[in-house]
């Protein structure tokens, strides 16, 4: 078979671009610690923003880019939303709980519009929220220059409806600081943060341990922090059948608090962090969450920290612990380890989300789950919408999945089936891919070849 179309191999080519552009954005740790200023480059427009808002408003700068990279990776994310309706790197926040987003535009005098759009506006929002919550809590000048007073400051930015949650996000930026970060922007400008030696004081934070640990979350690792009352229903009208893979499209603790709020309307049964892969869970697996539409009632929800678009939050350490943790829901309800049974949130009925998205590794994800006990596979790039996964090597036979859009399959074998013609193209070879239970037409996965290298015949 020739090469596939031109708009074919632009997006696989788009997608490449794409993915390198992410990668980009993740922070490595620097070297020993240092409590002098990082080096990153001056005169570029994202550290002057940085060093300008700090100064503005007596705001340590390192603790600027510690909670814009807890919250984003330095990225605003084109001004779109995140889950709880915040915005930018500094995730100024409007829902009818939070009004961040508005009082940093009472404070700066910037608009919304800048806010959300404008990186060097958003950041010194961020900051003028920063210093009146420090202002609130009796934070005075003369203790303004200590990363280590800023601790309840910063608990309260990020998650100011729990002090569980709150702790959590802190814990997270405090981390940031005591690692240290290098993250580069698109523009190849750098941001970082050496490491500091600092240990916080967390006020009333130091007594808020989430409310309970193995003993009271169904999953024996689990933290338990849970939701509103209002915002997942009690008991279940079916028996639970599929897992439902999610992104957060924000932070692991905003995730959690977001939950607690009575406005929110939305849930999920466990959320896992992105650094090390924290579970916590926060609705019982006997109740109903509210995080797929139709497949709530058979399903349980796992949240990921991140965002879509930012590879960097898919992190070894959060496929592992979600992969244990699936493998514990598939064989406590005897749920089929396939891709029919294991769903991201985009291929749910009626749904119109986008997660986990185009970065999401299910290959990856599905061979832990299962722990590779289905034989050797090679992973190949797919293209095109709504293709269909049969049965057998036939289009007229059963359909037992469908990739959404274009994403990276596991090709156990493949065999010699029906003839298949599109876009010009015929080809009889199919693929058997495991992680789904079925074959899917050699004609979608995204090679020159109509018969694939290295793959042996079924």
């Amino acid at each position: 078979m020739p090469p596939g179309p031109p708009l074919r191999r632009l997006r696989t080519a788009l997608l490449g671009l794409a993915l390198a552009t992410g990668l980009a954005l993740t922070g490595q740790p620097a070297g020993a610690a240092s409590p002098s200023p990082p080096a990153a480059p001056a005169g570029t427009a994202l550290n002057e923003a940085f060093a300008r808002a700090a100064s503005a408003y007596d705001v340590p700068r390192d603790l600027l880019v510690a909670v814009a990279y807890a919250e984003t990776r330095l990225d605003g994310h084109h001004g779109l939303p995140s889950q709880d309706n915040g915005f930018g790197m500094m995730h100024l926040v409007s829902n009818p709980s939070r009004h961040t987003l508005e009082q940093a535009a009472r404070l700066t005098t910037a608009t919304a519009a800048e806010l959300k759009h404008d990186p060097a506006a958003n950041i010194r929002g961020g900051a003028a929220v920063l210093r009146a919550m420090a202002d609130a809590s009796g934070l005075r000048a003369a203790g303004r220059h200590r990363l280590d007073a800023w601790y309840p400051v910063t608990a309260r930015y990020g998650a100011p409806g729990s002090d569980t949650a709150g702790r959590l996000y802190a814990d997270a930026v405090y981390d940031v600081l005591r690692r240290g970060v290098r993250a580069h922007v698109p523009g190849g400008e750098e941001v970082g943060v050496a490491p500091h030696r600092v240990t916080p004081r967390r006020g009333r934070y130091a007594q808020a341990a989430p409310e309970g640990l193995a003993a009271a979350a169904d999953y024996p690792s689990a933290l338990w922090s849970p939701a509103y009352a209002g915002n997942y229903a009690a008991g279940r009208t079916s028996a639970v059948t599929t897992v439902v893979v999610h992104v957060t499209q924000g932070s692991y603790a905003g995730a959690i608090n977001w939950f607690k709020d009575p406005a929110a309307q939305v849930s999920a049964h466990y959320v896992v962090r992105s650094s090390d892969g924290q579970v916590t869970q926060t609705v019982r697996e006997r109740d109903t969450a509210w995080h797929a539409r139709s497949a709530n009632a058979y399903s349980v929800g796992i949240e990921h920290e991140g965002y879509v678009s930012t590879p960097s939050w898919f992190t070894d350490s959060m496929y592992r612990s979600s992969a244990a943790l699936t493998r514990y829901l598939t064989d406590k309800y005897g749920i089929p380890t396939d891709r029919t049974h294991l769903v991201g949130h985009s291929e749910v009925p009626g749904n119109d989300h986008t997660d986990p998205g185009p970065y999401w590794d299910w290959s990856y994800y599905m061979s832990l789950v299962r722990g590779d006990g289905g034989g050797p596979t090679t992973p190949f790039p797919t293209w095109g919408t709504d293709v269909s996964i049969r049965q057998q090597a036939t289009t007229t036979s059963t359909r037992v999945a469908t990739l959404p859009g274009p994403t990276t399959v596991r090709v156990k074998c493949q065999v010699h089936g029906q003839l298949v013609t599109y876009n010009g193209h015929s080809n009889d070879a199919w693929s058997y891919l495991p992680d789904y239970g079925g074959y899917v037409s050699n004609i979608f996965i995204d090679v020159p070849d109509a018969w694939l290298p290295g793959v042996p015949t079924c």
